[in-house]
């Protein structure tokens, strides 16, 4: 089985969010005997030089987008046990972030149209095309119309995978023939027809052989229109062709045991370590060392499908239960501003880091006792089970995969691995928040044995890829 796996960012040549984890750790995952997995994304001006040194030009070729032919070049670099393509085009990709451009529509186009002309360029040829969220929407219907010029592309199966249904690539119609050079037919026939716009990621949705999301509660929520943002009826209607699949975590590199950039190494047979980040993470951002008062931690995106405007509500709240907080992350001017000054507030309790480092998230996963995710609408997450790798205890609503990671505490079994809330409540998160630290402080030995369970889980994608290659030798009928 041979998968090429199309992805507009992997780590950790360029990573905006959990897209670049997940294509920069499944592949390696499903590149065990019986099936090759190559990745292709795009060589971002970002990439650093020190993996650029690393690539192999093999050549170029011209892409047709619309009326135009537009430069491609292909280089290839090795990393691990995965093959990497990356596509070159300065015009389109020598640009200082990923996305949020005027013209995103046409340069993932481009990088669209340029990965199913790959396969007229490379000496291999894949069984599947495994394409991932809006910027790769497209292949699958460049692949359907270039089956007209090339009949053996037909046993080429596609694989459309959703990470985040609320990102759709919504553009007008009359960019529908000129800009993607697609004919008449794909809205006509309602294909990419979405309230009178092209809407690409409907277009894979229908076109696509199977398609996928990245938890098994995050697919059963896209049947309702409260988490489907507009495409509960395309997930309906898809639905025999349509599961959910949890995402894993690269195991090998959120590994407190060997992380070098957390203070202290730690094991589940000596956690003594943790200690030893928590007191550094405190002085580093400014806190009172005080091993016995818990860290409350936050990491990611400002934003309020990630429960921010919960935490903005109850924040003096979340204060009086003895705690400290930090949060590292950027977003929403508001969330920005409004963490910048609780911090202010609370001189030596509140550490507000609005910046993104992946060193300093890593040090906080590793010094924080609880780590707080009470998202609206969350498709997998990793960060909860990230946390759970460093032994921080994760305290999460009930949706999608924090659902699916996070097995409530019993205080009655003693199992369980975090403290969980259903409705999107501010009072119930600062009630779970409450129980989280009564048992920190009234009953160490039983929070400690938590943490060791959450030391020991296998987050690791061995079972997920195992699941992928089902849903590969499903769709193409090879084993």
């Amino acid at each position: 089985m041979k998968v090429l796996f199309i992805t507009s960012e992997a780590a950790p040549f360029a990573k905006s969010g959990g897209l670049g984890d997940v294509a920069g750790s499944l592949p390696e995952a499903l590149n065990m005997p019986g099936c090759s997995c190559r990745v292709v994304m795009p060589l971002y001006g970002s990439i650093k030089e020190e993996w650029r040194k690393q690539m192999t030009y093999e050549k170029n070729f011209y892409v047709t987008l619309g009326w135009r032919k537009v430069y491609c070049g292909i280089f290839t670099l090795k990393y691990r046990n995965t093959v990497f393509y990356f596509l070159d085009n300065e015009y389109y990709f020598k640009r200082e972030s990923l996305y949020g451009h005027f013209d995103d529509g046409e340069r993932f186009a481009f990088f669209s149209r340029a990965a199913a002309e790959l396969l007229w360029q490379i000496d291999w040829r894949p069984d599947i095309l495994h394409c991932n969220d809006w910027q790769t929407a497209l292949v699958p219907i460049y692949l359907h119309d270039m089956m007209g010029m090339d009949g053996s592309l037909a046993d080429i199966k596609t694989l459309f995978t959703i990470h985040n249904i609320e990102y759709q690539g919504r553009y007008g119609r009359e960019l529908l023939t000129d800009l993607f050079g697609l004919n008449e037919g794909w809205y006509t026939s309602g294909r990419l027809e979405y309230d009178h716009d092209i809407l690409l990621m409907k277009g894979a949705m229908l076109t696509a052989d199977a398609v996928s999301t990245v938890s098994p509660t995050y697919a059963e929520e896209l049947r309702y229109p409260y988490y489907a943002y507009g495409l509960d009826g395309v997930v309906n209607v898809i639905r025999d062709r349509f599961t959910g699949i949890l995402n894993g975590i690269d195991m090998e590199s959120y590994d407190p045991e060997t992380d070098a950039a957390i203070a202290k190494n730690y094991t589940a047979k000596d956690i003594s370590g943790k200690a030893v980040c928590k007191a550094e993470l405190q002085q580093s951002l400014g806190l009172a060392v005080e091993p016995d008062t818990p860290i409350v931690a936050c990491v990611g995106r400002l934003v309020a499908h990630k429960g921010m405007d919960l935490v903005l509500a109850r924040m003096d709240a979340i204060m009086s239960l003895g705690v400290q907080f930090v949060i590292l992350g950027t977003g929403e001017q508001g969330y920005e501003q409004f963490f910048s000054s609780a911090a202010q507030r609370y001189p030596g309790r509140i550490a507000s880091c609005i910046t993104f480092s992946e060193s300093l998230a890593r040090r906080i996963y590793s010094g924080a006792d609880i780590f707080l995710m009470p998202s609206q609408k969350e498709p997998c997450g990793l960060s909860q089970m990230i946390a759970m790798r460093y032994g921080t205890i994760p305290v999460v609503r009930e949706t999608g995969g924090l659902k699916d990671t996070v097995e409530p505490y019993n205080e009655f079994e003693g199992t369980g691995a975090g403290f969980t809330f259903a409705n999107y409540n501010a009072d119930e998160m600062v009630h779970v928040l409450w129980l989280a630290t009564q048992l920190y402080r009234d009953n160490r030995p039983e929070w400690e044995k938590m943490m060791l369970r959450d030391l020991g889980r296998d987050f690791s994608w061995t079972k997920s890829a195992l699941e992928y290659r089902k849903l590969y030798r499903d769709i193409t009928g090879k084993r």
